[in-house]
């Protein structure tokens, strides 16, 4: 996977954030959006986050997820 691969989420993961359902569990699974951001390092030094994939959905909406998690279409 690389930044501004189309992406689509296949496991169930449930987010508390989104613009349209604050406070409300909103599941993502088969949402699609493009992949912005793979974290693997933060002011010069190699890092090993739990979620490194920054995907944004297309209510310029962004999650961090895991490579497991999601899928290039």
């Amino acid at each position: 996977m690389k930044v501004g691969d189309r992406v689509r989420v296949t496991h169930s993961v449930l987010v508390y954030h989104h613009p349209q359902h604050k406070k409300e569990p909103l599941n993502l699974q088969g949402l699609e959006g493009s992949i912005v951001n793979i974290l693997n390092d933060w002011q010069g030094r190699v890092i090993s986050p739990n979620l490194p994939v920054v995907v944004e959905f297309e209510q310029k909406f962004k999650v961090h997820l895991r490579e497991n998690e999601i899928e290039t279409i």
